[in-house]
């Protein structure tokens, strides 16, 4: 995200979405994990509040993302998705945010390193404030009360007060959105993700990763070919100061996405333009739902995640449903099914695929298949398993003739415990020192360039080996 003038957009074609679609018209289908507010009139006000605000993206950089992703799909790109499980209103702080944006840019780097490829960076940030629930309820003792949904709904705090849905909290979730936009924007202009000083991105206690060497070896082989480069054109590479980032978050509440929807100048259509990339979870991914109905509307890139309980009919239908013109980088699958269920489960979604005649890009959530309770009733996963379940998709993929050109994970840049395994062999019991995610565990720093430095390999044996 470039805080830059744009030109005026090129236009584009009409959307296939029937005429019958209206921004409010999935409020006629079933709509699953809405909450329940007590005060339908305080809803509607609050609706039309964000109705009347500036938008948080802009439907150029909509367009652009949606270019991105349809040359990773094609083999030519690769989509690093990723930030934390759930955002919360109080980590709405520079340091926070910054060391987010530091370990998707690590990330990044070993992956343009391991892969040669041009690399796009989508964040699981301004905006992800709701989460879905697998029970409407929570009950701790002998009190039962509304289960957490997000900061976007309610609070976390088990009493009656912070527990009731007020609507208030989309108009506060609004202005943290744009509070960390507006953060992100300033910091990359200003040179922060700035290629000719990745110095600018280390985290304090990366120095103590026993991975530290092989990634200030990777530092200087990069920064050796900037110079090299420079110095053959005679000047500076202006491309390499700074780097595009998107935003993402799970498409849930559906009256928020509906309020940021807007139509604008010189396209045609509607645009969510609350987030680069919604995605719709496992949970609404109903193609009768009201879900499905809102996004086959919107002309935004859109992902979907796809569960080892995925029928064919089901999955042909959601594809005909959201992605009925084929159109290039529309459609993002992203699979998550566990370590042990990759290699029975994923060869027949990609076959069904193909059967439906659509291009999609194909990522791997290697986290949400593979969470566990630990004897204390801890969450977490462990660190092996995520790495087999990405090996696993590689190979499948391979053996398939698709690409596997992306990757979403829950990480955060700070030195967490939450889960187990990695470089420094983290056990259930070190799970105490630092477990810090009130809702899903996520990757620590040293994992998340562990797992980095493996997808850059493994992609970067597939891409020889198709170009060889």
């Amino acid at each position: 995200m470039r805080a830059v003038p744009l030109p005026d957009p090129p236009p584009v074609p009409r959307p296939s979405a029937a005429s019958s679609w209206r921004p409010d018209s999935w409020r006629d289908r079933p709509a699953a994990q809405q909450p329940t507010y007590p005060d339908p009139a305080a809803v509607e006000r609050v609706l039309g509040e964000l109705g009347c605000l500036p938008p948080l993206v802009t439907s150029w950089e909509i367009e652009t993302l949606k270019g991105q992703l349809a040359e990773a799909a094609r083999g030519e790109r690769f989509l690093l998705q990723g930030g934390d499980c759930a955002e919360s209103f109080a980590d709405c702080r520079p340091e926070a945010i910054t060391s987010r944006l530091k370990i998707l840019l690590q990330m990044s780097l070993v992956l343009v390193h391991g892969t040669q490829l041009r690399v796009t960076r989508v964040g699981r940030f301004a905006g992800q404030y709701a989460k879905p629930r697998s029970s409407d309820v929570e009950t701790q003792g002998d009190v039962t009360l509304p289960a957490y949904r997000g900061d976007l709904v309610n609070g976390i705090a088990f009493d009656a007060a912070s527990r009731r849905p007020d609507p208030e909290r989309m108009l506060r979730g609004y202005e943290r959105a744009a509070l960390t936009l507006n953060f992100i924007r300033g910091l990359i202009d200003g040179g922060f993700a700035d290629l000719h000083h990745p110095e600018y991105w280390e985290l304090g206690f990366v120095e103590h990763s026993p991975l530290a060497a092989e990634y200030h070896r990777m530092v200087e082989s990069i920064a050796e070919s900037v110079s090299f480069m420079e110095t053959l054109a005679g000047q500076a590479i202006g491309d390499l100061d700074r780097v595009d980032f998107f935003t993402s978050h799970e498409a849930l509440h559906l009256p928020y996405e509906q309020a940021l929807t807007r139509k604008v100048p010189r396209r045609e259509g509607w645009y969510d333009l609350s987030t680069h990339l919604p995605w719709v979870g496992m949970r609404t991914a109903d193609p009768e739902g009201a879900h499905a109905e809102f996004f086959r509307g919107v002309r935004n890139p859109l992902a979907i995640k796809v569960g080892p309980e995925m029928t064919r009919d089901r999955l042909l239908r959601l594809l005909d449903v959201l992605h009925p013109d084929d159109e290039p980088g529309r459609t993002t699958l992203i699979h998550r099914l566990g370590a042990g269920r990759v290699e029975e489960r994923l060869p027949r979604l990609v076959e069904w695929v193909r059967e439906s005649g659509k291009t999609v890009l194909w990522c791997c959530d290697p986290m949400h298949g593979n969470t566990r309770r630990t004897a204390a009733g801890r969450k977490t996963r462990s660190f092996e398993d995520v790495l087999a379940e990405v090996e696993a998709s590689f190979a499948v993929h391979r053996a398939e003739g698709s690409w596997l050109g992306g990757i979403h994970v829950e990480v955060t840049g700070e030195d967490v415990t939450e889960c187990t395994g990695g470089a420094r062999g983290l056990s259930d019991e070190d799970l105490g020192r630092a477990y810090r995610s009130f809702v899903d565990p996520r990757l620590n720093y040293e994992q998340a360039l562990e797992l980095s430095m493996l997808i850059a390999r493994r992609a970067g044996e597939v891409r020889k080996a198709e170009i060889g």
